[in-house]
């Protein structure tokens, strides 16, 4: 695997440290704000907001430059808005600087997916993808648990400070690794070629199925810290070695996703899927028992991240000819699910449901998810069996 996919994915664990740790962290910045806790969790769907427009508008903007260009671009505006996070004390502004910020991020995982997928062959596509946001599961490891012991001892405009300190130096690795023209050998990237591609049915189905399960783990996920402590009743310096072992859990499923998508996505999408939805109905039962949840939350990050790599590479199977695009459009659709999941989950807390509430959307928008793998895995096999009958067919009259 070249290097510049893993500097690419370290590039994602500095802006993916940002997306995740705001979870751990929406007590203190709801107090210090002085708004509710459902509010604080809004700047986690002002990001998914962010990076749902960000992608297809920069992949398009972006994509006759050169991706070292463009990618540094975008690194540095997102280290600025996490400056200006720092410095507001003003809700209104926080949130703006979180769309802005998600905006560029989105742009940087469009482009560098499309990048690191032209590095590698097909038939390795899958795991240049777990690779990929493997930086964002180790950010759940690392990024998430540290982030949220920073924001704990020295307030959340640390872990602010901290992101974008990061992401510098994330910047250098890419200035000093991704070659500074385009990796594309096959002429100038066409927009209306690529728009053209993007009109498959069977890619949009697989956006739905991406937003449908990113939705059903982020309802739980959005409120994992809030729930601990008010409903399992841990002390919040717990919290942080929870959300790490959430963590760990997301790297091991996202580690045999990565190993196992590229020849049976199907199978790894029903198994993730429904591991997911009885995750989540067994933790909105067993919420206030720590013995229980903690396990839990672990099969959380597990079956959660391990349809990742899957839902990353199918896109780029259903779009050879749209590679920035198709992912620009998983990107959206991933926060799409982002967006919809803490969104679901904070309506069910203000109406008085309990923490505990959110794990049963979770289960709900999993069941949802569970029925477009079905769709997409029957209109998959039609193609299949057709292409199996006809070299069958050839074997018998030879």
């Amino acid at each position: 695997m070249p290097l510049a996919v893993y500097i690419l994915g370290l590039a994602i664990f500095a802006q993916g440290t940002s997306e995740l740790m705001l979870a751990g962290l929406l007590p203190e910045m709801a107090a210090d704000l002085g708004v509710s806790v459902p509010d604080a969790g809004l700047l986690i769907s002002a990001f998914a907001m962010g990076m749902l427009v960000g992608a297809p508008v920069l992949a398009v903007v972006t994509l006759r430059r050169p991706r070292r260009t463009v990618l540094l671009s975008f690194m540095a505006i997102f280290a600025l808005t996490h400056v200006a996070g720092a410095l507001t004390s003003s809700y209104a502004v926080l949130f703006a600087t979180r769309v802005a910020g998600a905006f560029v991020y989105a742009g940087f995982w469009a482009v560098a997916a499309s990048t690191a997928i032209g590095l590698v062959p097909a038939n390795a596509r899958a795991k240049a993808m777990s690779l990929l946001a493997g930086g964002l599961t180790v950010a759940t490891v690392i990024g998430l648990s540290t982030g949220t012991l920073i924001g704990q001892h020295l307030g959340w405009r640390a872990a602010f400070w901290a992101v974008a300190a990061l992401s510098v130096l994330a910047g250098i690795g890419v200035l000093a690794t991704i070659p500074g023209g385009r990796p594309e050998t096959g002429g100038t990237p066409s927009v209306s070629a690529e728009l053209r591609a993007m009109a498959r049915p069977g890619l949009w189905l697989a956006y739905g199925t991406t937003a449908l399960t990113t939705g059903a783990l982020l309802a739980s996920f959005s409120y994992l810290s809030a729930l601990l402590v008010d409903t399992t009743g841990l002390d919040s310096a717990w919290v942080p070695a929870v959300l790490a072992l959430y963590g760990v859990g997301s790297l091991i499923g996202i580690t045999i996703g990565g190993r196992v998508a590229d020849a049976r996505p199907f199978p790894l999408l029903f198994a993730g899927v429904i591991g997911l939805i009885l995750t989540s109905v067994a933790l909105a039962v067993s919420a206030s028992v720590a013995v229980l949840a903690i396990p839990l939350i672990f099969l959380l990050g597990a079956f959660g991240f391990g349809t990742n790599p899957a839902l990353s590479a199918r896109p780029f199977a259903l779009a050879k000819d749209a590679p920035t695009l198709a992912a620009a459009g998983n990107v959206s659709a991933f926060n799409v699910g982002i967006t919809v999941g803490p969104w679901f989950g904070g309506l069910a807390i203000g109406a008085g449901l309990g923490y505990a509430s959110v794990a049963w959307i979770g289960a709900a928008i999993g069941v949802a998810a569970l029925a477009a793998v079905a769709i997409a895995a029957t209109v998959h096999r039609g193609p299949a069996l057709h292409e199996a009958t006809q070299k069958g067919e050839i074997r018998s009259a030879v």
